[in-house]
């Protein structure tokens, strides 16, 4: 499908409309709502997740709790090609200063979406019974270092975004032409604005502090390139939720293709970087 830009651009960035245009994805924006009764099935960030009685609340390989940071209801949001229309997504991460990544961790490079501090859970067909969820987290340890404080339910919003600068295809598909043309700082914020690279969100393009982490990933099977953001929670503190990620950072978790249409989440590339 061809997406157009609905406003005009600079005399600079308008020569590259077409080239622009070419890469337009739709995505999912995510805003949070200031909502205290937050239910199990909901989609949330932070809180407690909805999990069927006898589910074994998910651990790290050495035995410790991992902590619940967003769920994911795709009947609450709008239809975005590829993804589920349905089941609940969620997303646990280890409570330590990494954050369930192992930086330096020669295994880690080896096998960046081994889920051993992080992991993803998808239930295609919820049960809506009460009586049949786990509804008592007593047995959770405090966190200490997890990024996020509090729980807030999510509003949703389809949008539509050119490629970001973060993104490391971004030079190859605009041109090398475009990308001196980001060295001038009022093209650059120009194109920051429209390309909405920051802030919570489902599919679309990725932001990073530093560099995507899917250049460096040398090591990964080339034929998985986790090319698709499946989610992006930035760092957020406002009255609602106090979310921060390291020294303002961003955390990513992105699929192979293939896998999000098998709906296998077992091979998720979970990054977060900070400045």
């Amino acid at each position: 499908m061809n997406y157009k830009l609905e406003f005009p651009l600079s005399p600079e960035l308008e020569k590259y409309r077409d080239r622009i245009e070419a890469t337009i994805k739709p995505y999912i924006e995510i805003q949070t709502q200031n909502n205290d009764d937050v239910n199990w099935w909901q989609s949330k960030f932070g809180g407690f997740p909805y999990l069927p009685k006898g589910f074994e609340y998910p651990k790290t390989a050495d035995g410790k709790y991992l902590f619940f940071l967003a769920q994911i209801n795709f009947s609450e949001i709008p239809p975005l090609d590829g993804f589920p229309d349905r089941g609940i997504l969620q997303f646990y991460i280890a409570d330590d200063e990494p954050y369930g990544l192992e930086f330096g961790n020669s295994a880690d490079v080896d096998n960046p979406t081994v889920e051993d501090r992080f992991k993803i859970m998808y239930f295609p067909q919820p049960d809506f019974k009460v009586e049949n969820i786990i509804t008592n987290y007593d047995f959770l340890p405090e966190p200490e270092l997890f990024p996020i404080s509090g729980c807030c339910s999510l509003q949703f919003t389809k949008k539509y975004a050119p490629i970001s600068t973060s993104d490391y295809q971004c030079t190859e598909i605009l041109g090398s032409e475009i990308d001196e043309l980001f060295m001038n700082q009022e093209i650059e914020d120009e194109y920051l604005k429209i390309s909405s690279f920051c802030g919570h969100k489902i599919g679309g393009y990725p932001d990073f502090v530093q560099n995507d982490v899917r250049e460096y990933s040398s090591k990964c099977d080339r034929e998985h390139k986790s090319d698709i953001l499946l989610f992006q929670m930035d760092t957020d503190c406002n009255e609602t939720v106090d979310i921060m990620w390291g020294d303002g950072g961003i955390g990513n978790f992105f699929i192979d293709e293939s896998a999000l249409r098998e709906l296998d989440f077992s091979k998720v590339l979970y990054n977060w970087d900070c400045g």
